[in-house]
């Protein structure tokens, strides 16, 4: 039997040591405890400064991991699991590939951040892409990325209100351009897929107004990641931390929009009569085999194949037999207000012919 712990937490976010950011680590922490957030993934700009301020660990029942966001103009690169900052100026014309080394050098994981933004002209956002698509040698990337997502909304003083005040409402889910890449980077080897929130609390004015773009106990209820452990949490900094890690480099994670239904009670495995699977793991083809899909509440169930849809249910749970390899992910669509919003999407299940 296949027994797994599922952790919700948060990656990628800003506190008062970026540049861009306001709020302490402490306050976001507490935050955390408030949203029934388990673990944080902290990804100041060019430094490690909550862990040299000895605020990585366990702060009661929330665990923070410090890592860093590489942030030249383009091809952002957030790293976890390295001892020291790499930092690479805005202004600075460096090759990905070279901070992707380091990472891994380093013994560190890493992965490609925001791949597909676009910014707002309308509130002078810059678009921050991925475009060195030559790079290689990177843990994953960001699936869907709340800033990202929401920020594509913004079209028109009337709209970006009201998709300030009910954001959920105006997500739209990962991008389709990113998906059909995950797609097709994911037959050729494994690219663990992450949520991201790139959450600053960034104050600005609207129509006059003064709002935060957005106060982490909003910003919290978005986008999360869900990482499946074989071992329980033990309140061991290190160890911990290092399972964490481990876990999320494995691609035993899951994607999911939290803000009407939490997603705890999701899973999805493939099996036969000898053994059973999940995210991010490899699955031989030796007989009849079976993949399953339970949601924690009804909604529409995709089960996707080699990027193409294989299976569709409206339904708690799917099951079906499967015969042939392939790479096998879920996605899963909450109806909320008359509408299938996007909700969960696992990494992948890689199946193989013996």
């Amino acid at each position: 039997m296949l027994k797994l712990y599922d952790y919700t937490g948060v990656i990628h976010f800003h506190s008062e040591y970026s540049f861009d950011g306001r709020v302490s680590v402490r306050e976001i922490l507490q935050t955390a405890r408030e949203s029934g957030i388990d673990f944080l993934m902290l990804t100041d700009h060019s430094c490690l400064a909550a862990r040299e301020e000895g605020l990585e660990g366990w702060d009661k029942n929330v665990l923070l991991v410090v890592g860093q966001e590489i942030s030249p103009r383009f091809n952002h690169f957030i790293a976890f699991g390295i001892d020291e900052p790499i930092k690479v100026d805005e202004d600075e014309d460096v090759p990905p590939q070279s901070y992707i080394d380091k990472v891994r050098k380093d013994g560190g994981i890493g992965f490609i951040s925001h791949p597909d933004h676009e910014g707002t002209e309308m509130f002078h956002v810059k678009h921050y892409p991925w475009v060195d698509w030559a790079a290689s040698g990177y843990t994953g990337l960001g699936v869907w990325d709340f800033m990202t997502d929401w920020q594509s909304s913004l079209r028109g003083y009337v709209r970006a209100i009201c998709s300030y005040m009910f954001p959920a409402l105006f997500l739209r889910g990962p991008k389709e351009i990113t998906l059909n890449r995950w797609d097709k980077l994911n037959q050729k080897s494994r690219v663990v897929g992450i949520g991201e929130l790139d959450n600053h609390d960034t104050p600005t004015k609207l129509l006059g107004l003064n709002v935060r773009v957005f106060p982490f106990q909003r910003a919290f209820k978005f986008i999360r990641t869900h990482i499946l452990m074989k071992e329980p949490f033990e309140k061991d900094d290190k160890k911990d931390i290092m399972n964490l890690l481990s876990a999320l480099n494995n691609g035993r994670a899951y994607i999911a929009q939290e803000y009407f239904r939490e997603a705890k009670g999701f899973s999805f495995f493939i099996y036969d009569k000898n053994i059973k699977v999940t995210m991010g793991d490899d699955f031989f083809l030796k007989s009849r085999s079976t993949l399953q899909v339970r949601l924690p509440e009804q909604g529409k169930i995709r089960v996707i194949k080699d990027g193409q849809v294989f299976r569709e249910r409206i339904s708690k749970w799917l099951e079906c037999a499967i015969d042939e390899k392939g790479v096998y992910r879920v996605e899963a669509y909450l109806k909320r207000i008359g509408k299938y919003r996007p909700w969960i999407f696992s990494n992948p299940i890689y199946v193989k012919q013996v």
